[in-house]
Order: C-alpha cells, then structure tokens, then sequence
C-alpha cells in the first residue's frame, strides 16, 4: 500500500509539474503579447518577385474563388504568379482554373501531401522567383498582403508568418477554431516576438526567400505537420521567424465536429512525432550553443493544446477542490491552492489573448461547446496511432460562410 501511495503522489507530482508550467508559459507569453515588438529599420528598397503557392487536394468548392482573390492585390501585378497545385480536381475545375491569368500545376500521388506538391510546383515553374508564399487553397489574403510581406524582406527577413484570421464564425465550433487561433497568435507569435524569439509557423500564410525554401523543402518529406518539421529545422540553423501582426489572410475555421477532431488528431500526432525526433537534438543544442530559439520550439512540441490545457487543468482543480472538501487528511500531497493557481494563471493568459472582439454574445454561447471540443481532443490522444502515415484531409467549403 505505501509503495502504491509513492507511486500516486509522483504522479500527483509530474502532471502538476506538465500543466504548471504549461500555465506559466502561456501567461508570460500572453502577458508579452499585450506589447508591441521591436522593429527593424529597412536595411534596402527592393520589390521582389513573388511565387504565391496554393496547394489543394479535391478543394473544387473554394479554389476558383480563391484563385480569382489571390489576383486582387496592391502589388505590381508583374511581380507575382499565382500558383495553383491541382491534385485531385474535378475537370471542371480545371477548366475554370485554366481561364484565370494564373499557373496551374496538376499533381498525382500515390501518398499525397503538401509537401510533395509544394516541391512539385517548384520544380515547374523553375527559380526566377526571390518569395515563395504559401498559402491554404481556402485563404484569401487581404489586399496589401503581399506588399507588407516584401517590406519585412526589406528588413532582412528571410522567413515571416502573417496574421491569419477566421474567415467565418457561421457555427459554435467556427467561432472556437476561430478564437483559438487568435490566442495561438498572441502567444506564440506576437508574445514571442515581443521576447526575442522566434514567431511560430501556422502552415499557411507564411513567405520564405524562394531559393531558401526550395532547398530546404527538399529535405522535408513530412506526410502531416509539414510546417512543424520546417519550423524545427529553421530554428535549429538559427533563421529568425518574424510575425505580422497586421498582414491579414482569411482562413476557414473548423464547422462540424468529425472535421474538428480529423484536424486535431492530426496535429497531435505531428507533435508528439517531431518532439521524439528532435527532444535529445534540442536539449543538445540549448546546453552547448544557447539556442533558446529552437529548444523552446521542441518543447511547444511536446505543450499541451490550449483546449486540453484549460480542460485538464479545471477538472484537476475540481478533483483537488473536492477531496480537500470531502476528504480533508486524505493521501494527496498536492496542496489544493498550487491547482488554483494553476487554473488563475491559464484563464489570465487567455483572457489576455483572446482580441476584443470576441467578447460578445455569440462567444459566451460558443463557450458551452468547450466540453464537446475538449472531449474530442482528449479523445484524439488515444487514436493517434498511424496518423502520421497518412494523409487526412480537411475539407473546405462544406456550408455557406
């Protein structure tokens, strides 16, 4: 019985040691957020030609649209292509696709991905290009888009994520997806920035040197999660990653609950893959060069989801609550208030993260949705076997925005 309670209380022990310092990470990061990061001054004055990349896999709802948006922007029109990678598409949609002043790739895999496509392209369209920029076959960039993008090259970014925002908050899981990228955003891209770090990458959204990106894309053969196996190799060479907190491209949020638990399952799975492949490499190379950068990466790896987190953390302080209620000379060698703080410290940072905006009706209605989406979540962890062997699709366009 006593070795069984030795046991208990270290476990008691490590997950409020996980979860703490999880809540300590995220209210720092959220607390930076609140400022404004420092600026570079422009180093040259160059307008650069542009590869916007828009890989879709079956996108025929949304990809027409698209393409025709990406068009309309306050660049030089001849200094950017739109690059449309087709795999999968209707001949129909091929045939819309082929009237737009656009580049169309069509791919075939046996095993396909972003990745696959993306290197495809490039090898197409060849390297008369300084910018590839990616982006979702559901984005839409805002109208200075672009132009914000090439002044942060001018600045001596070889590497810079946009703020993407939700393109609809049509349903209570929209309205989720879409708040908890904003909070993503604030912490792990505007709060990093504000503290020297580099800002996360999303997938889409993002702009690399071109021949930077080719090169390096070459090397990433990731079936999902690509940009996390990107991001790791970036950080790992030391290539700063700047955010844009005001370079906007709309994305589509999340609407049914079985797409909301493909997509996490997938990025669940990326994590825990890349976090084993790069743990012993990051500890590694914070303790003999000081890369801050790139072991606070792998460890965003292995961080809890913020949805699990606040979930996690409110049924551990409920628990602890209870049994100091119920239970008050029980076994538990956690004090109950280390919990409360825990749980203090998590609903600070995302009250900081969460943009005004959102304080609104709607939102509070969303908010009864939490428990459905942290049971799906928490549910994604026990089903992630072979995830990241194959292709999950999230498709786009499936209700009316």
């Amino acid at each position: 019985m006593d070795a069984l309670q030795i046991l208990a209380n270290v476990l008691e022990i490590v997950v409020l040691a996980y979860l703490g310092f999880a809540s300590i990470y995220v209210f720092v990061f959220a607390f930076a957020g609140l400022f404004k990061p420092r600026q570079r001054e422009s180093i040259i004055q160059k307008q650069r030609k542009f590869a916007v990349l828009i890989p879709g896999y079956k996108e025929d709802n949304v990809i027409v649209e698209v393409a025709r948006r990406a068009l309309e922007q306050s660049y030089s029109e001849e200094l950017f292509d739109v690059v449309v990678i087709a795999d999968s598409f209707q001949d129909l949609t091929l045939q819309k696709l082929r009237k737009l002043p656009i580049k169309l790739v069509e791919v075939s895999f046996e095993k396909s991905t972003k990745s696959k496509a993306l290197n495809k392209a490039m090898e197409v369209i060849g390297d008369h290009y300084h910018v590839a920029l990616i982006l979702d076959a559901d984005n839409i960039m805002e109208f200075d888009f672009i132009e914000r993008i090439n002044e942060a090259f001018n600045k001596g970014y070889k590497v810079v994520q946009g703020h993407r925002i939700a393109k609809n908050t049509n349903t209570s899981f929209a309205i989720l997806d879409a708040i908890s990228e904003e909070i993503n955003n604030h912490i792990f891209r505007k709060g990093h920035r504000v503290l020297g770090l580099s800002s996360a990458l999303i997938g889409s959204g993002m702009a690399f040197d071109y021949h930077f990106f080719k090169s390096t894309m070459a090397k990433v053969n990731a079936v999902g999660g690509f940009d996390k196996e990107l991001e790791l190799k970036l950080l790992r060479d030391r290539n700063q990653i700047e955010y844009l907190h005001d370079a906007l491209v709309l994305d589509e949020k999340v609407q049914k609950t079985e797409v909301f638990a493909n997509q996490r399952k997938r990025w669940l799975s990326a994590q825990f893959i890349y976090f084993k492949r790069f743990v012993w490499e990051g500890t590694k190379e914070l303790v003999t060069k000081g890369n801050l950068d790139f072991t606070d990466k792998v460890y965003q790896m292995i961080s809890p989801p913020r949805i699990l987190l606040l979930g996690l953390v409110f049924c551990f302080t409920t628990a602890y609550t209870a049994m100091d209620v119920f239970f008050p000379k029980g076994w538990l060698i956690v004090p109950s208030y280390l919990w409360h703080l825990t749980a203090a410290l998590t609903i600070l940072a995302f009250i900081m993260a969460i943009p005004k905006k959102f304080y609104r009706r709607s939102t509070f209605t969303a908010i009864w949705t939490l428990p459905k989406a942290f049971l799906v979540m928490f549910l994604s962890l026990f089903k992630l076997k072979g995830a990241n062997k194959k292709f999950i699709h999230t498709q786009h366009g499936t209700v009316n925005t």
